[in-house]
Formats: C-alpha cells, structure tokens, sequence
C-alpha cells in the first residue's frame, strides 16, 4: 500500500539556477548543498524514496524538506516578484535551506559580562584589595558579584570563561 503523493515542488527559471548554484558550489557547507540537490531533484519529479535513496538521505528528513519548500513557496514568489538581485535570492534560498533554530536554555550572562570577567582576571589582585598573589575561580566570582558586574555567578562559570 502507498501513502499519499509527496507535494509537487514547481521551480522558477531563477530559483533553478540558484538552487544548482549552491549544489554546485565546492565551498558551501554539505547540508546546503544536500539540500539543494534535493530540492532539484524533487522538482525533477523523483518521490520520496527515489531522493532518499540517491541522497542517502532518511525519508523523514526528505518529507521535512520538501514540506518546507512548499510552505515557503509563496514567500519565495513575493522575494522574486521585488526585483531583488540573484545574490539576495540567493541568500533567501540559503535561509530557507538552513537548520531551524535549536531550543535551549537561554544565555544567563550576556558577552559584555564576560568580558568584564576576564577583564578582572587580568588585573591583580591587589588592586582590588585582596591578600592574594594570584586570581581564583571562587575570588573572582566574588569579585564580579562585588564589584557587580553580575547579581551571581558560580567560580564554575567563570572557570569556564577563563578556559
């Protein structure tokens, strides 16, 4: 028994050329150029399986990017339809094809904090009034929370800053 027809993908004359650029392109990272190549390919009328096969793809991740193509059809037809330069279609192209934001625990210490941590470290320590001859982890953290550069922070975090 077969499921259901994977979507039709229809491609303009310059989504085409974009699309064999980038599979063509030597310097361009593989899941871009994977990519592309699948989506050509699928305009060219090979189903799923074909795709996954010649690709050595998993069917999952072809169903993923040919129903991602096809959502964003539309908005690739107004990119065109604004005149804009094949390098900026190019670039629309390339968004499409790249991976999805990842979920995860947003950054609890923003670059310029760090900064400010190393910075520390690189002062002596006298200069901050403390009896030692070398930074800690622990005294630094103590430091920054003092100097408040940071409500809190660990002496693992700033171990790991130092790194």
């Amino acid at each position: 028994m077969r499921g259901p027809q994977p979507p039709a993908i229809e491609l303009t004359a310059r989504q085409q050329a974009v699309l064999q650029h980038l599979a063509r392109r030597h310097a361009a990272p593989h899941h871009l150029v994977s990519r592309a190549r699948l989506i050509l390919l699928a305009a060219a009328g090979l189903n799923n399986s074909q795709l996954s096969q010649q690709l050595g793809l998993a069917r999952p991740q072809v169903r993923l990017w040919r129903a991602r193509w096809v959502a964003a059809t539309a908005r690739l037809a107004t990119t065109e339809a604004a005149d804009l330069s094949d390098d900026q279609l190019r670039g629309a192209i390339a968004t499409l094809l790249a991976d999805a934001p990842r979920s995860g625990t947003p950054a609890k210490f923003t670059p310029e904090q760090v900064v400010q941590i190393v910075a520390l470290a690189c002062e002596p320590p006298s200069d901050s009034d403390r009896p030692i001859s070398h930074w800690t982890a622990r005294e630094l953290a103590d430091e920054a929370q003092k100097r408040r550069i940071v409500p809190t922070i660990s002496a693992r975090s700033v171990g790991r800053f130092l790194k």
